[in-house]
């Protein structure tokens, strides 16, 4: 339930100084902290993600976040986004919320999304979308279901209010985004090898060529803005975003972790491995010292996380209606498979998948994956 009303007013304030971005990034360990399932982002990621020097998201977005505060006590956050890129795309005036971290009290969400929204409002946006931290293609959608397991690198969580105080406001339920869950350890579906049997003579599967590195990620890139382009709420990674994201890869990962399937030797499809990072850092709180750093480093490189996630995957959308395309799809699975039981891994999470997309659900499916998690994407209009 909702705390109970409280005799100070609840007031919200724009972050604008270095001092406000302080409290900004400390709200979730306020709200999320004593929950047993949160795992704290690094901090140092979080001021990188949000810097519009250092996140080339920035280029293409308009952007404010907003502080709620009772008395002199912080109890809420959320930013308004407006990417650039959408409408040319989609033809509307949609505008996003995001960053949402807020006590449970209907006054206090109350005045954060108020805040956003007139921001967007005045914007010409007329419908709302969110959350988004800060764009669909980086964290996004509200947990509404499996909030007993820690989040993975790049997910979101959330308390189970969040969702009731969001629809007390009038937003409703624009798509849900699922997260399957699969051991490491799984037998290939009779169909996943007869399939990858019979496309074997066209089909070749290979890591990314560390050497051509940057080349290699605009191949990658061209991949997934093709894969995703009929997408819902679809907005394409830019160049610089993608360099950027490659230079995170390149240090966290060995080239096996990111797989390319040609065919007829023309990149068709691929897929990328991501060590858990929230696991190696799980009793840092989010702080890098110089020993957290070195746990964190040993903790990537040299024991490797039990758990870990497919943040990017995709087949061209010429493949996509037949069984070539699911041939891709099991040809790159099933190469990084190996690769992570190789490292030590024994779960990985895929994610996120559109509830509407059937196929890949299927495919994913039929390895034994399993829905864990449920992110809401909310709209609303304005």
């Amino acid at each position: 339930m909702p705390q109970a009303a409280h005799d100070t007013v609840i007031r919200t304030t724009a972050v604008t100084s270095k001092r406000d971005r302080q409290h900004f990034l400390a709200v979730p360990e306020r709200i999320l902290g004593t929950d047993p399932a949160w795992r704290a982002p690094l901090r140092i990621e979080r001021r990188m993600h949000l810097s519009p020097k250092q996140n080339p998201a920035f280029e293409h977005l308009e952007f404010a976040s907003w502080l709620a505060w009772r008395g002199t006590d912080c109890v809420g956050r959320i930013s308004a986004q407006i990417d650039t890129l959408r409408k040319p795309i989609h033809g509307d005036d949609v505008g996003y919320f995001g960053m949402l971290d807020a006590e449970d009290d209907a006054a206090v969400f109350a005045a954060l999304l108020d805040a956003a929204e007139a921001w967007l409002g005045e914007r010409g946006v007329t419908q709302v979308h969110g959350p988004f931290n800060l764009t669909i293609n980086e964290e996004c959608g509200l947990l509404v279901d499996g909030f007993d397991t820690p989040p993975m690198v790049m997910m979101g969580h959330a308390r189970p209010y969040y969702a009731e105080r969001l629809t007390e406001l009038g937003y409703g339920k624009a798509i849900d985004l699922h997260a399957y869950w699969i051991s490491l350890d799984f037998a290939h579906p009779p169909v996943m090898s007869r399939l990858l049997e019979r496309y074997a003579p066209r089909v070749r599967v290979r890591p990314i060529d560390g050497k051509r590195f940057m080349e290699e990620l605009d191949t990658i890139r061209d991949l997934f803005n093709d894969a995703w382009a009929n997408n819902w709420g679809f907005v394409p990674l830019t160049r610089e975003e993608f360099r950027d994201m490659g230079k995170t890869l390149k240090v966290l990962l060995p080239d096996e972790l990111v797989q390319i399937a040609e065919v007829d030797g023309e990149p068709a499809a691929f897929i990328v491995g991501l060590p858990n990072i929230n696991e190696a850092a799980r009793d840092l709180r989010g702080r890098l010292s110089p020993v957290g750093l070195a746990k964190l480093l040993w903790r990537l490189k040299v024991r490797f996380p039990e758990t870990s996630r497919v943040p990017l995957m995709g087949v061209r959308q010429q493949y996509q209606s037949g069984p070539l395309g699911a041939a891709l799809a099991y040809s790159v699975i099933g190469a990084l498979q190996t690769e992570l039981l190789a490292c030590g891994a024994s779960g990985c999470e895929l994610s996120w998948i559109l509830e509407t997309n059937k196929g890949m659900k299927n495919i994913i499916e039929s390895i034994g994956g399993r829905v864990y998690k449920t992110y809401r994407i909310y709209d609303k209009p304005i």
